[in-house]
């Protein structure tokens, strides 16, 4: 297992458009992944689970990645949770 914690740089924090690029890229990977905010630990593939956590900008999140390609997974998801999106 890999966990690491980022903060988020989007000014918006983590609405539906990020949110749903994570989940896409997310569901690529057959391993494990978990995101979690102040305690509460989501599924990581699912967009709803995702929104519930209120991310906002400069907040922490810890992501980890559990199974087959684990450290691949760790790599594409670090780059989106730190990304600035387009409005």
């Amino acid at each position: 297992m890999i966990s690491q914690t980022y903060t988020i740089l989007n000014p918006s924090g983590f609405h539906a458009r990020p949110t749903k690029a994570f989940v896409q890229a997310a569901s690529a990977f057959p391993c494990k992944v978990s995101v979690i905010k102040g305690g509460r630990k989501v599924n990581g593939k699912s967009s709803l689970s995702m929104l519930t956590l209120g991310i906002q900008h400069n907040d922490e999140v810890t992501l980890e990645v559990d199974g087959e390609q684990e450290e691949q997974a760790q790599n594409t998801l670090s780059e989106l949770l730190t990304k600035i999106y387009e409005e």
